[in-house]
């Protein structure tokens, strides 16, 4: 079995987080059956953007890292209080025990912000949500932001807006199974 770890900070973004749910969940109903999804944060109630509540499988402290392929982080609203969470040295820490024991990182659009603060992405591309201001933040962390929708650097995923979502979690569940699979998924999808 192929465990993703979904990692929630406050104010995450629902669609962001959904994707990885969803392609997880259709693979392991339809696909080849490898994929489980457990999700993660701080507190066991983490509130999405928009004032919606998930109650996560796993806090951060309850977490060993060798029973999980792989780590997904959504993005955020910072007015919803993402960056709370997602710069919490507890958040960080999660995603370098990840990069530690190099396993995949996939993020989606500012999800890409605590990757970079975490380090693991220093040195290395990157993009994330098309604004100056999140582009600068991701460059002070030493990431050589480029300016592509999906960017894959040494299996740490990082995109652009949420219109990317689908496809970050279709090339997570390509590399945690196969491209046949993941193809497979996308056509049973309507994608």
């Amino acid at each position: 079995m192929k465990k993703v770890l979904l990692l929630l900070a406050e104010g995450f973004e629902i669609y962001e987080a959904s994707v990885f749910i969803d392609v997880m969940g259709w693979n392991y109903v339809d696909g080849d059956g490898t994929t489980q999804l457990l999700t993660c944060g701080l507190k066991k109630e983490v509130k999405s953007a928009f004032n919606h509540t998930m109650i996560v499988d796993l806090l951060v402290d309850e977490i060993d890292v060798t029973e999980f392929d792989a780590l997904a982080v959504p993005g955020g609203f910072e007015v919803y209080g993402f960056y709370n969470d997602a710069y919490d040295e507890r958040f960080l820490n999660v995603i370098k025990a990840f990069r530690d024991a190099n396993k995949t990182i996939a993020s989606i659009c500012v999800g890409a912000l605590p990757v970079g603060k975490s380090g693991v992405l220093q040195n290395r591309k990157g993009t994330t949500y098309n604004s100056d201001v999140r582009r600068k933040a991701l460059k002070e962390f030493g990431v050589n932001c480029v300016n592509e929708a999906i960017v894959n650097d040494d299996n740490i995923i990082t995109s652009h807006n949420p219109f990317t979502a689908i496809e970050v979690a279709f090339m997570l569940l390509e590399q945690l199974t196969s491209k046949k699979n993941a193809d497979h998924i996308r056509e049973l999808m309507g994608f």
